[in-house]
């Protein structure tokens, strides 16, 4: 929770209703004095006085708490990240400051970055595309020939009036020739520059699903409920094992499902591990797709047309503005449902509770993968009976992040590089084995990091193996109901692991490993 947004977020509710404080005070059974304290963001609020709050104000605590407010705080401390703004002195509460006193501002300035990155990036892409694609080049070397030619021939017939008629034919023929070539390159030309705009996208999509999941906190209670029928259904099949999907859609969908012996060539969908044909009404599946990647593959498909009329509920949202984003949402959204296909809520929640949450054992017991595991794990967000508030983040080899889901307090970037000295990024030197670390922040926030670098999928001869590393983040003080707590020592007198969100924004002047200098404070700072 944001201590100085809550007080924010109290005081203008508080004057949204025309109360005074001490009106507020009065009916909270606390001294004007103390609330003047709470709303200057001098006392810390939590509990059940919150709750009173929220109560007496008439909005959720999710609203005084600001969840959707931090990720426009997180995503202007990205704006830090921008090497133009490294000459300007950022206040260190700068970003969540402004988001507390002048939301729309802050919208807006962030909304005009993400265009002005998008449009950046197009920009360098095309700018990439002139330098090096020769048939583009050509193209406008062709229509700067043909401009010259014309220009110059215009030339001669202004500056010499004296032409006899051969030669004044002759330039006006060369002009209608040049004319006729010019017309025949610009729509290439014009067709080159759309097909760029095809290709060099802006990744707002992305970003837009993944604010679509934060809002909503992971946790779709449509979706449950429509996964539980599904899987009450598929059950009479005999459970919800690979054979019983199997046989469910081949009854149900009219849907056969085969395995080939060698790789599928080119397939649409599932990893490139399957191939669906809607026409043939067929799931093919390579020969290297693990049965877990097989299973939960099946469950997706079931849910994409038992599902669709939740699903395309959820995504008639304001946050996703473009039918890539609905898509990508679509696609999330099913593959939602097919967790809870799979794991189901109240069960799974119970084996995650007894085994402490072991990824191993629940993999085991649910013949699943680490990240199918940790997936469900981060949406055990039911308030009435929730999990171990989970952050996650996957990564390739390389250092990219392709996937993300923050928690309140512990931003994660969209773009730029992370620490180093994460556990995600350790973890590919010990390859399918769990790496575990008690990290500080510089705010002296600690977190328990969980992560595995896990092989994507089995390597044939024609191809190797693709790692990627997934993990799982918690607040230390949570991390004694998991098994990776074991021997460690959380109270906050011991050492932890020093780690930061960036190089860039990071404010450990004595860390050995630092690549960047500082620009800008995170937010993460001492205070």
């Amino acid at each position: 929770m944001d201590r100085a947004l809550v007080g924010f977020r109290i005081r203008s509710e508080r004057k949204a209703r025309g109360l005074t404080q001490a009106e507020l005070a009065n009916r909270l059974e606390i001294s004007p004095s103390y609330l003047n304290l709470i709303e200057a963001n001098k006392r810390q609020i939590g509990g059940a006085l919150l709750r009173r709050i929220a109560v007496l104000l008439g909005v959720e605590t999710d609203t005084l708490t600001g969840r959707a407010e931090r990720r426009v705080i997180a995503g202007l401390r990205e704006v830090a990240l921008e090497p133009l703004l490294r000459h300007i002195d950022l206040p260190p509460d700068g970003a969540r400051d402004l988001v507390g006193q002048h939301p729309a501002w802050a919208h807006a300035l962030l909304t005009l970055y993400r265009a002005w990155r998008d449009q950046t990036a197009i920009a360098n892409a095309l700018s990439d595309r002139l330098n090096e694609d020769p048939v583009l080049g050509n193209a406008i070397h062709q229509m700067m020939s043909h401009v010259t030619a014309i220009r110059s021939s215009l030339e001669i017939l202004d500056d010499e009036p004296d032409l006899d008629d051969v030669s004044r034919r002759r330039f006006h023929e060369s002009i209608s020739v040049e004319s006729q070539r010019l017309s025949e390159t610009v729509p290439l030309l014009a067709g080159l520059f759309d097909q760029s705009g095809t290709v060099f996208q802006a990744s707002t999509p992305a970003e837009e699903v993944d604010d679509f999941m934060l809002q909503h906190d992971a946790w779709f209670p449509s979706l449950e409920q429509a996964g539980d029928e599904i899987r009450r259904n598929v059950v009479q099949y005999g459970g919800t094992g690979e054979a019983s999907l199997t046989d469910y859609l081949r009854a149900k969908h009219a849907t056969t499902v085969a395995r080939l012996n060698s790789e599928v060539p080119r397939p649409s969908d599932g990893r490139h591990l399957m191939r669906y044909d809607p026409e043939a009404g067929q799931i093919t599946f390579s020969a290297n797709a693990l049965r877990s990647a097989r299973r939960f593959q099946l469950a997706r498909q079931i849910a994409r047309v038992e599902a669709d009329a939740a699903i395309e509920t959820q995504i008639a949202d304001p946050l996703l503005t473009s039918e890539t984003a609905r898509d990508r949402a679509r696609n999330a959204l099913a593959s939602y449902v097919a967790s809870v296909v799979i794991f189901p809520y109240d069960a799974f929640l119970r084996a995650v509770i007894d085994c402490r949450y072991d990824i191993e054992i629940l993999r085991r017991r649910y013949e699943a993968s680490y990240e199918q595991i940790c997936h469900r794990l981060i949406t055990l967000r039911n308030p009435a009976r929730s999990g171990v508030p989970f952050a996650f983040l996957r990564s390739d080899p390389a250092g990219s992040i392709t996937k993300r889901f923050p928690l309140p307090g512990l931003p994660l970037l969209r773009g730029g590089q992370f620490c180093p000295l994460w556990a995600i990024f350790n973890s590919y030197q010990t390859p399918n084995r769990t790496v575990r670390m008690l990290a500080e922040f510089p705010n002296k926030a600690r977190y328990l990091m969980i992560a595995q670098a896990v092989t994507k999928q089995p390597a044939s001869f024609h191809e190797a193996p693709f790692l990627q590393s997934v993990m799982l983040i918690c607040d230390a003080r949570q991390a004694d109901k998991t098994v990776y707590a074991d021997g460690l020592d959380l109270s906050s007198g011991q050492a932890a692991a020093p780690v930061g969100l960036s190089c860039r924004l990071c404010p450990r002047s004595d860390c050995r490993f630092r690549n960047e200098d500082q620009i800008a404070d995170s937010g993460m700072k001492s205070r």
